[in-house]
This record gives structure tokens, sequence and C-alpha cells, in this order.
């Protein structure tokens, strides 16, 4: 609550200084007739209240190994509040929270006695929930003929099991009488796990168990359970990120633009919650679940590039192609293809829906094998889906409703606009999931 009151906050006083900044343009002398009357970057204050709901379900949770439930919804709310600070500068503020409950990740303790462990049913331990709390804030200038914007970023998010600190900088220019753009942005992120370990590798039991003590349960299988595991002798992730971007109006009906993504990332790149099975080593059972030989074991380091082109074409005042593909690939041998589309149709100069379709399709990461089929003379190892080879399909439908000249007032907030989406995925490995998200925008009067 702290933080949504700083952002209404500076919201009030950003009105406050646009005004008495405004009154003092008035009467400088020495001012051009261009700085005059120059049109600022943003009119007014404006607020979004953003919010989505995803829902998803598969057999492949990475928690227990490759296998079980991968049940798992979540709620997210944003505020974003965009403040002009004069003519030039602008300030963007956003808190969020993210509420999520996890079948799989509930898992990292199954043995709580409420039922039979099992990797398809969750169990009922502190882990199977979380809140994330994040932070941005960027401020954007922009030069007097609007051909030069640079910005400055700073973000911050913390959860149960880790916290992430991030900051940038961006630079984009305008050539050919604004038709080409040029674009650089650079990000650090310096993150830092709280790392959990599945309760029979020596993690935290939740509800007070105490340490995970094998004769306490009734073995099936192997009865010398002896892991690989030893635990991570580091904890932090550091990621560097590079991005171009070039874009150029081609005609008076179409723009592409050419993208290109650089990632560095070093330190604990593996999730320390994902259980590993090798299949030369003997099963070890508590009830329904395979206790694990190992974490997941990754390099501490990856190199990623990804090189995209979009091309969007008006094709009349009512109907838009937008379009985009995608080439990713990465030192761990991940390949992947996206190609997407959007098409827009303008039913009236307020009302618009947006149909979309999304194709993806990658290669698997040298480390991943499925459930208890990996070895443990391998130095890295993986049974997370998301790192397998897949191909998934998205649809979508989005409507927006925009009216800037609305009467509809919320205290000194007036209406502008409002969208709303929904967004089917499915992969062809047996994960569905569902999002629906929602926006409305107010300027400040």
């Amino acid at each position: 609550m702290k933080k949504i009151s700083v952002v209404f906050f500076l919201l009030l006083c950003s009105g406050v200084y646009a005004q008495v900044n405004t009154g003092q343009e008035n009467t400088g002398q020495e001012n051009t007739d261009q700085e005059l009357y120059k049109k600022r970057v943003l009119e007014s204050a404006e607020i979004d209240f953003l919010g989505s709901y995803y829902a998803q379900d598969g057999n492949n949770a990475s928690v227990s190994g490759g296998i079980g439930s991968e049940e798992l919804t979540d709620y997210v709310g944003d505020i974003v509040v965009s403040i002009p600070l004069n003519d030039d500068d602008v300030l963007t503020v956003n808190v969020g929270i993210s509420a999520y409950t996890s079948a799989s990740s509930s898992n990292l303790n199954p043995f709580d006695g409420a039922q039979p462990a099992d990797p398809f049913v969750a169990s009922s331990g502190e882990s199977r929930s979380d809140n994330l709390i994040s932070f941005s804030g960027a401020y954007t200038h922009s030069s007097d003929d609007r051909n030069t914007i640079w910005g400055l970023t700073l973000s911050a998010s913390s959860e149960y099991d880790y916290s992430s600190l991030g900051f940038g900088a961006n630079l984009t220019k305008l050539f050919n009488e604004k038709n080409t753009e040029l674009s650089v942005n650079v990000n650090v992120y310096i993150d830092q796990w709280n790392v959990l370990y599945p309760y029979e590798l020596g993690g935290d039991a939740d509800d007070d168990e105490g340490p995970f003590n094998i004769n306490n349960y009734t073995v099936t299988g192997n009865q010398n359970y002896q892991p690989k595991f030893v635990p991570y002798d580091q904890t932090n992730r550091n990621s560097f990120t590079v991005g171009l971007g070039f874009s150029q109006i081609v005609s008076e009906n179409a723009q592409m633009s050419l993208l290109v993504d650089l990632t560095r990332q070093e330190g604990l790149l593996a999730n320390h919650m994902q259980r590993v099975y090798f299949s030369d080593y003997l099963n070890t059972f508590i009830e329904n679940f395979h206790l694990a030989d190992d974490v997941e074991r990754l390099p501490n380091s990856r190199f990623k590039t990804a090189i995209g082109l979009r091309f969007n074409y008006y094709l009349n005042e009512r109907l838009t192609l937008r379009s985009f593909y995608r080439y990713y690939f990465d030192d761990w041998d991940i390949n992947s293809h996206t190609i997407s589309f959007e098409l827009p149709f303008k039913i009236d100069d307020k009302f618009t829906v947006y149909p979309s379709y999304r194709f993806y399709n990658q290669s698997a990461a040298k480390y991943f094998a499925p459930y208890d089929q990996h070895l443990s003379t391998n130095q890295y190892y993986t049974s997370d889906f998301d790192l397998s080879k897949y191909n998934a399909n998205q649809y979508g439908m989005g409507f927006s409703y925009t009216n800037p000249f609305s009467k509809f007032r919320l205290y000194k907030f007036a209406f502008k606009s409002f969208d709303v989406r929904y967004d089917y995925y499915k992969r062809n490995t047996g994960l569905t999931a569902g999002i629906i998200t929602g926006g409305i925008k107010f300027t400040f009067e």
C-alpha cells in the first residue's frame, strides 16, 4: 500500500509541477516560438490499471522430474503511471503484484501426511503458493526536434525464493523525416536465489516437520537410498542484454522493423527445486513418489541470440495486417522459430477487434531428457519440458475501446481507453493454458 500511495503522490505532484512550469514558460521572453508552442511528448499524466488471470495444466512437472501435474493459476495486477515532467521529459512508474498457486511447486515436500504422496496430486505445503511484488521506473527525454530520445530504467522484484534488481539505458534516433529509426538498449539484471531443495535432499519442510528422515517412512524399491546430490556452491544469477532495432517506413501503407537481441547469463542458471532421475540408479519410492537422485544441473553461463523481423501493412481504413517472425538460438543447442499474425479490424472510430495467431517451434537443449532417462555420469541434466523439443499454437482475440473525449470521470481522472484480450495456448507435449488480460487507461485533468 505504501508503494501505491507513493505513485498517487507523484501523480498529484506532477499536475502541480506542470501548471507551475507552464506559467514559467509563458513569462519567459527569451523563448522562441518553437519552444513556446512545442508539442509536449505527453500532454497530461496517465494512469493504467492492468490485470490478468492465467491458468495452465499438463503432466510434465519439472519439480517432480518431468512427470506430474503442471496445474497452475496466477493473478496479476499492475498500476502504471506516466507523468509528464515538462514538454520533453516523462517519468513512468509501474507497481505490480502477482499471486500464484502451483500444484508442482507444492510437491517440493510431497510428504506432508495429508494424503499419499503422488506427483499428480498437489500437497498442502506452504510452497504451493507465493506472491511476486515488482516495481519499475523509467525516465525518458526527447530532443526539441523529437529526433533523439534517450531513457533510463530501474526495476526490482521479489518472491519467496528469488529477488531481482535491474537497470538499463536506451537511445533512439530518427532520420529521413522520421521515416527511419535506429535504437539501442542495454540492460543489466542482478538476481539472487533463496535456494530451496526437494525435501528428501535436505530441503526445508513445510509446517515444521523437521529434516527428512527416511526411517520415518515405508520405502519400496531400492532400500539403500543414496542420491548423488550436493548443494550448489553459488546462488546468484546475472544477465546482460543488448537490443538493437532498425525500423523503416517502406511506403504509405507498409512499415518493417529488424530487431536483434543479445543476452549473456552467468551464475546459477539451473532451478534448485527441479528433481532429476537417473536410469542407472535403482528407484526408491515413498508411497507413490519417486525420491530424487539429484536436482537439475546446468552450465553457469549461457549466450542467447534472437533476430526478429516485423512487417505491418495498412490494407484500408478498417484493416491492418501485423506480422512478426523471430529466430532464436543459444549455446545450449536450442533453436526456435516464432511466427505471429494480428489483424486489427476497426469497427468504427472507437471500437477495434484484433484476432491473432502465433506458432512456436523449438529444438531440445542438449542437456534435456525426459523422466528417468538421464545417466549419473553426465555433467549436466534437466527434465524441464520448457527445454525440450516441442511446438505450440496460440490463438487470441482482443477488443479495445478508445474515446479520449469521453465524459466519464473518476474524480479528476478522465477515461481514455479500455482493452480486454483472451489467448489460448497449447503445446504438443500436452500443456494447455489460457490467459485473460485487461486494462483501463485514464488521463489526469
